[in-house]
């Protein structure tokens, strides 16, 4: 992204990366959309690019609606797309959901360890990654989100196709068939800010340069 001139911002969510230490039971998706709309206050950001990956679709909606005028384009990379009082646990088959309530019990009762790692990931990934995964509050995932109105801002869905087990076909077909979406596939699994980089950087590109034709 900076080589190709863009001006590019990665948020820390509160209990993950060098955040770890302000882990506690409380955390919840509210927390993460305050963590970035903080970054978006204080860098006074505007006319930006939002991208959320995975879980971050559910907080990249929330901010969304929080401040649309400061955003020109929300992309969601193999991410949730909730509507109004959804929750990340509505939008996955209920067995899964009873499988997270359960991991979590396993784990202190409060804190959902990673999935696994994409298993296309190369070996010296996988340790980088592993080093730095960390569990994850359950009310993240469990929080619902209220809003009004769906964002207005014209937004895109790029999905992974080596994941075909996946929750995240319901939202591709959405974006084929609702007005305002744009949809990309990329041949990658889950993960290709990991695995795959430069073809998503190559598909992002194409996301932004395509976003009002």
């Amino acid at each position: 992204m900076a080589a190709a001139g863009h001006q590019f911002f990665t948020p820390s969510y509160t209990g993950l990366g060098e955040r770890e230490h302000l882990a506690n039971p409380s955390i919840d998706l509210s927390t993460h959309v305050n963590d970035v709309l903080g970054v978006i206050e204080t860098e006074e950001l505007k006319d930006l690019v939002l991208l959320g990956h995975s879980y971050g679709g559910m907080v990249a909606t929330g901010v969304a609606v929080k401040v649309p005028q400061k955003i020109a384009h929300l992309i969601y990379l193999d991410a949730f797309v909730p509507k109004n009082g959804q929750s990340l646990s509505d939008l996955v088959p209920p067995e899964q959901a009873k499988r997270m309530k359960e991991g979590t019990a396993k784990n202190d009762g409060w804190r959902l360890p990673p999935n696994p790692t994409p298993t296309d990931t190369p070996p010296q990934d996988v340790e980088w990654v592993s080093r730095h995964r960390r569990a994850q509050p359950l009310k993240c995932f469990e929080q619902k989100l209220e809003f009004t109105a769906e964002p207005s801002m014209p937004r895109a869905f790029i999905q992974c196709m080596n994941y075909p087990d996946g929750p995240f076909g319901q939202f591709a077909a959405r974006a084929k068939s609702e007005k305002g979406w744009k949809s990309y596939e990329i041949a990658t699994s889950h993960s290709p800010n990991v695995t795959a980089p430069e073809a998503l950087m190559k598909v992002l590109t194409q996301v932004i340069a395509e976003r009002d034709k």
